[in-house]
């Protein structure tokens, strides 16, 4: 079996950090589940949110949502928000389309997304 790994965003890391340690376990625990073709396996599990040339998955742990991207070494984990949060609802409500729809035409999400990666919040 290929090693699979789950990489943290500087953002994704600083969010998880900040949760209690006995509700970080209980998230974390979400990913033992996960394997390299776990998507495949599994696709009614995620949410997809695609623009041209990317593709996130959304993975509901509890009362977070977890944005995280496939790699070939396995999953960049890009941000985890709070089911309520006022950035995750910002994202999911402003239209009458489907959840993913709205954060895959919403620039703002994939500016958040991006800034993850740099450690910017």
């Amino acid at each position: 079996m290929a090693t699979f790994q789950i990489i943290f965003t500087p953002a994704s890391s600083s969010e998880i950090t900040q949760l209690p340690t006995p509700l970080q376990v209980e998230v974390l625990r979400e990913f033992d589940v996960l394997t390299s073709d776990f998507l495949e396996k599994h696709p009614d599990r995620f949410g997809v949110v695609r623009c041209p040339d990317r593709t996130l998955y959304r993975y509901r742990a509890g009362e977070y949502r977890i944005y995280f991207e496939k790699t070939s070494k396995g999953l960049t984990i890009h941000r985890v928000l709070h089911k309520n949060s006022l950035k995750d609802f910002a994202f999911r409500s402003q239209l009458p389309l489907s959840e993913d729809e709205v954060l895959a035409e919403n620039p703002k999400f994939w500016e958040l997304i991006n800034s993850g990666e740099t450690g910017k919040k």
